[in-house]
């Protein structure tokens, strides 16, 4: 098998189970804080939903600049899913064609002059995966406190039973 085969197995469950989350986010609570230096429940979704984006900058480019980073806005969830589809779909077909020599190649997370890191496209394409999980994670814990639903991920939730369990 070659690294991106390794990938794509995980890639698409944490994919689909993250589009699980993201279609719960209420629109109507996108200013909703749990704690007053908390990000907004609008903003850490708009986050996850860009998230895989970053996967495809990371497998075709060799950096990411912070500095021309959009800021955050209230998107209805809607508008965060279809983004977040594009973005799923785009960063999929990157990590698909890249060949196992790409993601040997260096990348560096830099704002604007200043770079923060670099290492190898490999370890930061797992990183990413691995940070909008941890995000995700969050989510949850705010839709909790909305008393949302919150489906199943790795097993059952107190919400959802997942399948074969």
């Amino acid at each position: 098998m070659n690294i991106a085969e390794t990938l794509l197995p995980e890639f698409d469950q944490e994919m689909a189970t993250t589009r699980k989350v993201l279609e719960r986010v209420p629109t109507d609570k996108g200013k909703w804080k749990p704690h007053p230096k908390s990000f907004s429940l609008g903003h850490l979704a708009q986050l996850v939903a860009g998230m895989p984006g970053w996967i495809t900058n990371t497998v075709t480019e060799t950096a990411l600049d912070l500095a021309k980073y959009p800021g955050y806005s209230y998107e209805k969830t809607e508008t965060l899913l279809k983004s977040f589809d594009k973005n799923v779909s785009e960063s999929r077909k990157a990590i698909a064609s890249a060949k196992d020599s790409d993601f040997n190649v260096n990348w560096s997370l830099k704002h604007g002059d200043r770079v923060i890191f670099t290492m190898a496209r490999g370890p930061v394409v797992r990183q990413t995966i691995n940070h909008l999980v941890h995000h995700r994670g969050q989510l949850t814990v705010y839709l909790r406190l909305l008393d949302v639903p919150v489906p199943s991920i790795y097993g059952p939730s107190a919400d959802e039973q997942a399948p074969g369990f």
